[in-house]
């Protein structure tokens, strides 16, 4: 089946969601409720897409005034006054719909027939009737199907793309004729969601493309919309294996590691607060930096700033990599953080070029912040699939309980890694030591002991092996022989 002729949203994700644009000669619902973006969406549409030949005509029934909706649009990057007119414009159809005394007309065949006709010898590229829903004030039922069957139609025959804007709810997009008649329809919904709430896009039909199914992140900025695809929808592809053993840059972790991380393994770090996660972490970056490779930081508590800073505390260099785009950096606030805003920062950094290393802090962190446990297997895994099919070696870590045994890490999710390294803290002889183990390592040999671990002026160190300890992985870290037999 040959491509359809489609024009863009002027939104490259909206694109990939919807399956490449808006098909030519369709009729799309933008259906919501008040506030979730419908009217800044249609017009940057419309900007996207209008050309002096083929203008983009925005009819608007008893919605804002045309002054002030052209105020409120000047905000927005896309937004261009020199367009109007030339490029950009706006209709009223008041007068189509109300007589003379200021009472409805009888029926819609005045709007019909002028939008038909601007169709077809105008040729816009893009128009839009905002709200379509409104018109059901001026007809029954009947005689309303009739009016959107002939729009839907007979724009069919050009190359217009049609935009229905409605304040539709949720129970209506499978029963108002508009809906049945539409060829695409694009639902969006601002959610209450504790301490923001979210707004988010769902293609619930598109004929004639391979849409991205799911409820997709959308965002208002200067720039407009901003769509976050949601990440579970999207193919990762196959995992790059090629290539050599990565070092760590941890001084001792590679010998437990069997001579490194395998190329395109992602390995998590398990640890509880304090114990020198986020400082490993960026040692595994300082050392790729230093091995000449492109890495990427996710953080979601510490800011660019401050993880630069705290990386020059043990000699490592990172800012002259930042300035130079060899490292970057993503700082994303905990009560900003979005599952699939993020997804779409590494699929970014991931393209932009290639990457070696990547490290997040921290995944418990980012489940709790999300509050999204339900989808949080299936997104996590398909992250990774993203990290590994590019090639790149990640370390992810994870806060687990100080005190206790250690119990479902990764809030179930240790499958989904190659490799687990355990960092902890020990009592022994009434003082506190940290140490490290590896716990697990996929398809790989590694060494099963427990050593001695430090954080010191030049880093993070690996000592010798701990021998003679019992119950490391329980309530205490023991001396054998240290309980006697009448204590059990």
């Amino acid at each position: 089946m040959p491509d359809l002729t489609r024009h863009t949203t002027g939104i490259a994700n909206l694109d990939l969601v919807t399956g490449g644009g808006l098909p030519s000669g369709s009729l799309v619902v933008v259906a919501g409720a008040a506030g979730t973006g419908k009217t800044i969406l249609s017009q940057q549409i419309c900007f996207a897409n209008a050309t002096p030949e083929h203008k983009a005509i925005y009819y608007s029934t008893f919605t804002e005034p045309h002054v002030k909706l052209v105020r409120f649009l000047k905000q927005f990057d896309f937004f261009d006054v020199s367009a109007l007119e030339e490029r950009v414009e706006f209709v009223n159809l008041e007068a189509l719909l109300l007589d003379d005394d200021g009472g409805k007309r009888d029926g819609l065949d005045l709007v019909v027939t002028e939008v038909v006709r601007a169709c077809f010898e105008r040729r816009p590229s893009i128009v839009v009737i905002d709200s379509a829903k409104a018109l059901r004030d001026f007809a029954d039922e009947h005689s309303v199907r009739k009016v959107f069957y002939d729009l839907g139609g007979r724009v069919a025959h050009t190359d217009t793309t049609m935009l229905f804007l409605g304040e539709y709810g949720a129970e209506e997009l499978e029963s108002t004729p508009e809906f049945t008649l539409a060829d695409g329809i694009l639902h969006l919904v601002n959610e209450l969601h504790e301490p923001v709430d979210r707004r988010t896009v769902r293609v619930a039909k598109m004929r004639g493309s391979k849409h991205l199914a799911g409820q997709h992140t959308l965002a208002i900025g200067s720039s407009g919309i901003e769509i976050y695809p949601r990440v579970e929808s999207l193919s990762s592809g196959q995992p790059k294996l090629d290539g050599p053993r990565i070092e760590s840059g941890i001084t001792g972790l590679d010998e437990m590691l069997g001579g490194g991380i395998p190329t395109a393994n992602v390995s998590a770090i398990l640890g509880p607060s304090g114990s020198g996660k986020t400082v490993a972490a960026l040692r595994f970056i300082a050392h790729g930096i230093e091995q000449g490779e492109r890495c990427l930081y996710f953080s979601f508590q510490e800011s660019e700033d401050q993880l630069v800073r705290k990386a020059e505390k043990f000699g490592w260099e990172l800012a002259a990599a930042r300035d130079s785009g060899q490292l970057v950096i993503h700082h994303v606030p905990e009560a900003s953080l979005v599952l699939d805003m993020l997804g779409d920062a590494v699929r970014s950094g991931l393209a932009t070029a290639p990457t070696q290393r990547i490290a997040i802090d921290s995944l418990a962190e980012l489940a709790h912040a999300s509050r999204e446990l339900e989808r949080f297997p299936a997104y996590a895994r398909t992250l990774i699939g993203f990290m590994r099919a590019a090639g790149a070696t990640s370390l992810i870590t994870s806060e687990v309980a100080t005190l206790g045994p250690l119990t479902e890490p990764l809030i179930g999710l240790s499958y989904l890694f190659h490799n687990v390294i355990l960092l902890r803290y020990l009592e022994i002889n009434s003082e506190l030591h940290r140490a490290i183990s590896v716990l697990k390592m996929r398809d790989s040999d590694h060494e099963k002991g427990v050593r001695g671990f430090d954080i010191g002026a030049e880093g993070v160190t690996v000592g010798e092996k701990l021998t003679g300890l019992t119950g490391v992985l329980g309530w205490s870290a023991l001396r054998e022989g240290a309980i006697g037999p009448e204590q059990g």
